[in-house]
Order: structure tokens, then C-alpha cells, then sequence
């Protein structure tokens, strides 16, 4: 008897810029029984005795990973994109570089997925999306807040209106400045775009995900003294509303914290990460506050696992596309000639 289906297969992982998000990319995949990681590739930072070594920097030095004596290492991507064993390719490396290593992966026949932002500019951004038009690989931008537990169930409340219309929302990412930038990486340079671009685009592309493109944006913010963006607060223009805004910011003194509050007609919907457990509270009208619970890993397992069953089942990713990653950039820009500007800015 002749079937549709299509079996789901083992995936041959790379794995390209072994920093804090690499090393947590690695264990998603180490913990998915479809996904094979047979090499990784950073310049400076490779595996010894196939053991690599925890991350340290503004969090706690995390444990090492034994990826085993099997796992090839590469210094170059040119070499890794050489490499036929290799079916998707990874890339966490600095935002400069994504627009040319992704470029070049597709054109080698790879499947990929990229840390956001998909590139520095929505530009760029646009040109990889006309080889990717080309290439048999599957390309997805790594927008983690899509797959997070707490968010991705807000995705779906509120298409289903299951608290009536969403009346204002707003959301909050605030955090100490990354290590790697208080260690001086592009110091001087508005390449990796600061908080902007590197932070609050998670939130600015969490709000297209939930009430689509922006007819326009007006943001304020605080530049460092190399320029660069280190704190937006953006209000999002929805004729006829909902009335939306979002905050972000590296000047926290330490730590991490994000959170969104929703007010609908029937419900205040209220995530704060610092709860733990009780991270989300609802409030029904005429009911008592209750805390919701999701199981599950974080975002970066779910959308590791998700990328892998696309590649793994040949199908594209929907959840989040390759067009989203250049929305959220088209839209992160506006976001920064508003703030030089001082003025609004349409999309």
C-alpha cells in the first residue's frame, strides 16, 4: 500500500560559533534523538579531546560538553561548508558575519538556521531571501521567543480571542550588557546594533507575530558614547488599536528579566520571568488570579527541535519564516531612525 508519509530521519548538525548561544544550541541538539552533531567550527574556541569547555561571562560558567571523540572541528566555515556529512548548518556567530555565511551555506546546498538577526540590515536580510529563493535548503532565523513557553500559548489565545480583544499590551527586556561587549568585541562600532538589534528585536518581532506588521513606530532611546543603541522604548502605530509598546535595554546593573502584561475585555494576561514557576498569572474578570503552567524546556530547546523536524521531514518552517526575520529588522530600523530622528516613523 503506497503513502504520503514521509519518515522522519536522522539530522547531520553543525554547529558554527561555539560562544554562550552555540554551547546552548548544542545541548538542545545532544538531547533530540534525531539530530547527529558531527562537527562544529569557531576560530579561536574548538573542543579538546572532544570536550568542550563551559561558557563564562555575565552568567554563571556553564558545565562542559562532551561532544565525543567523532565530532570534526573546523577553524573556517569554508572548510565545514566543504564537508558533505554536514546537512544543517547553525550559525551563532556575531550579527556582522550572518549575511555571508548564510549566503555561502546556501549555496552549498545546506539546510540553515541563524541566531537573530538574520543580518545587520534588513537589506541584507532581503538578499539572502533571493538565495535562499534558489537553494534546496531550508532557512530559518532563530527567533526563540516564538517557541517559548508562556508565549507561544499567547500566540494562540490571542488569535483565538479567548479573552476577548486585546485592549494594550506591553513588553519588557531588560538586561546587564553582554559580556562580550563590555569586552570590548566591535568596540566603536554600531555593527552589532546594541540592544536594538541584538535584544528588544525578540519583543518587536514578538509583536508581528501577534497583531501583524505596524503601520508605524515612534521610539525614544539612550545611545553609548560609541553610538550604538543601549535603551529603546518603541510604541507600536495600530490604527484602531490595540495600543502597543515595548522596552528594552543592556543597563540593567545585572542579571536578566523579561515580561509582558496583556489587558483584554475579560482578562489581564501577566508574565514575569522573576516568578519562576509562576511566571504567568491571568486574572479572569470576576475570578481569582491563577498561575498557568507549561511544560516543557525553554525556547532554544523548542525551536531546536522544531528546526529539526522540518529538515527532518522536508517541510518549511511556518512558526517562524525567513520573511519574518527581515520584517523584524525592517521594523528594528525604523525603531532607529525614530530615536536619531526624534520623530515617527511610518513602515
Amino acid at each position: 500500500m503506497s503513502s504520503n508519509i514521509i519518515a522522519a530521519k536522522p539530522v547531520n548538525v553543525a554547529v558554527v560559533g561555539l560562544g554562550f548561544m552555540g554551547v546552548t544550541h548544542l545541548r538542545a541538539y545532544l538531547a533530540n534523538p534525531l539530530a547527529r552533531v558531527v562537527a562544529v567550527c569557531d576560530a579561536t574556541r574548538v573542543p579538546v579531546n572532544g570536550v568542550l569547555e563551559g561558557v563564562s561571562g555575565n552568567i554563571t560558567k556553564s558545565d562542559d560538553i562532551d561532544l565525543g571523540l567523532e565530532v570534526k572541528v573546523y577553524r573556517t566555515t569554508e572548510e565545514l561548508l566543504a564537508d558533505a556529512d554536514v546537512e544543517l548548518v547553525d550559525f551563532c556567530t556575531p550579527t556582522p558575519l550572518h549575511a555571508a555565511q548564510v549566503i555561502a551555506a546556501l549555496n552549498a546546498g545546506k539546510h540553515v538556521i541563524c541566531e537573530k538577526p538574520l543580518a545587520r540590515t534588513s537589506a541584507e536580510a532581503r538578499g539572502i531571501l533571493e538565495v535562499a529563493a534558489n537553494s534546496p535548503g531550508i532557512l530559518m532565523p532563530a527567533m526563540c521567543m516564538r517557541f517559548w513557553p508562556g508565549w507561544s500559548w499567547l500566540k494562540q489565545v490571542v488569535a483565538e480571542q479567548t479573552y476577548g480583544n486585546v485592549l494594550a499590551a506591553r513588553f519588557r527586556r531588560d538586561s546587564a550588557m553582554p559580556a562580550w561587549s563590555q569586552q570590548g568585541t566591535y568596540t566603536g562600532s554600531t555593527d552589532l546594533g546594541g540592544a536594538l538589534f541584538d535584544l528588544h528585536i525578540h519583543d518587536t518581532d514578538f509583536v508581528n507575530h501577534l497583531f501583524g506588521r505596524p503601520a508605524g513606530v515612534f521610539s525614544t532611546g539612550v545611545l553609548g558614547t560609541s553610538g550604538v543603541i543601549n535603551h529603546v522604548v518603541t510604541q507600536y502605530d495600530y490604527p484602531g488599536g490595540p495600543s502597543v509598546y515595548a522596552e528594552g535595554s543592556w543597563l540593567l546593573n545585572q542579571g536578566f528579566n523579561m515580561s509582558y502584561t496583556l489587558l483584554c475585555e475579560r482578562a489581564t494576561l501577566d508574565f514575569d520571568l522573576t516568578r519562576g514557576a509562576d511566571a504567568l498569572i491571568v486574572s479572569e474578570t470576576g475570578d481569582a488570579p491563577r498561575t498557568v503552567k507549561h511544560e516543557g524546556g525553554d525556547g532554544y530547546a523548542m525551536e531546536i527541535n522544531y528546526i529539526i523536524d522540518c529538515v527532518s521531514s522536508r517541510k518549511a518552517p511556518t512558526i517562524v519564516s525567513a520573511h519574518d526575520g527581515v520584517t523584524a529588522l525592517e521594523i528594528c530600523e525604523a525603531e532607529e531612525q525614530s530615536i536619531r530622528s526624534g520623530a515617527p516613523v511610518k513602515l
